[in-house]
Formats: structure tokens, sequence, C-alpha cells
């Protein structure tokens, strides 16, 4: 069974086709990967009520997929990983806190502890990738993040919450570093 490159946006989207994303599926899908890239239920708030059965029980998520998740979809690929076995996961600009944003707080992402050793254990390889310039999310954010998985890291310059980048060549290249065997 080949590697599915499973997208999940942000939260406040109405499409996932936005900034870097439509370039990531078309460069994905040139190296040979099945992708999904689907805007999900409940795009505005991104509730784990919502998202995490989503990709359970719908996208059907299995031990041979890879999470490439963005904002609040690397919250939810964080979340999923605590109880279901997945290749690996693309955490860009993932946070740990609600950030005291009240649209972080509906999601439900925050109101259990986190068990870091269990999303660690659940998969294969994680990278974390996220601007230096964050305007959302503190670099202390990402540096407990990275304590904690001891995933490869990429930090990025001038990237800030990749809203306004449209490609991301470093991510292709440790796409094709770590996941080209298993086309």
């Amino acid at each position: 069974m080949n590697t599915r490159m499973i997208f999940i946006h942000g939260n406040d989207t109405l499409h996932w086709a936005h900034a870097y994303a439509p370039w990531l599926k078309n460069e994905l899908e040139a190296l040979g990967f099945e992708t999904i890239f689907e805007t999900f239920p409940d795009s505005i708030i991104a509730r784990a009520q919502y998202w995490l059965p989503f990709l359970k029980d719908i996208l059907k998520v299995t031990e041979n997929d890879v999470l490439i998740g963005s904002s609040s979809g690397a919250v939810a690929s964080l979340r999923f990983a605590e109880s279901n076995k997945i290749k690996g996961s693309i955490l860009i600009s993932p946070c740990y806190t609600d950030l005291n944003d009240p649209l972080e707080k509906q999601s439900g992402y925050y109101d259990t502890p986190w068990d870091w050793k269990a999303i660690k254990a659940n998969q294969t390889n994680i990278a974390l990738v996220y601007g230096d310039e964050d305007p959302y999310i503190l670099q202390e954010e990402f540096e407990f993040i990275a304590a904690q998985l001891e995933p490869t890291v990429l930090k990025l310059k001038n990237s800030k919450h990749f809203q306004d980048v449209t490609e991301i060549p470093e991510l292709i290249e440790y796409v094709k570093n770590t996941y080209s065997s298993h086309l």
C-alpha cells in the first residue's frame, strides 16, 4: 500500500486551496504520492469533535499515511497521533496552547494534557516546519514542541505563518529524503 499525503488546513478557512497548498499538492503528486486535500467540516472553528472523526471515519487514515497539518491542522495532526498510528506528520506552524485566542479555545484541542510520548511512539517520522518571525505563535511554542517530539526541524526565514508563501521547497526536499522509498 502506497503512502498517502493528507493535508489538513488551518482554522478560519473557507477552502483548503490557500497560500502554498495548491503548489504542495502538485509537487507531491509529481513525486508519485496519492494526495488528499479537502476542506474539512467546521472549517472556521476547526473543532476536534468534527475533525478527528473526519480523519478516522471518512478519510480512513492508516499507519501508512502522512498527515501534513497547517496551523490548527497541525494541532489536529498531533491529537490524532495520540491515539492512532500513522507513518508520520509534517507539522507546519503548530502550537500546543490556545494562545489566549477565543477561536483556538473553541476547538477543544487544548482541553486535556498532551500525551507527547504517545504522539512520538505512534509514528516513525515527524517534521516541524515554522517561520522565524511567526506573528501568531511565539517561537517558544515551536521550541517546546521540538523538545517533546525531537522532530526534524525546518525553521525558515521570512516565512511568518506561511499565509503569504506560495512554495516551500525545503518541505519537498524533506518529503523526497524521508518518504520517496514509500511510493
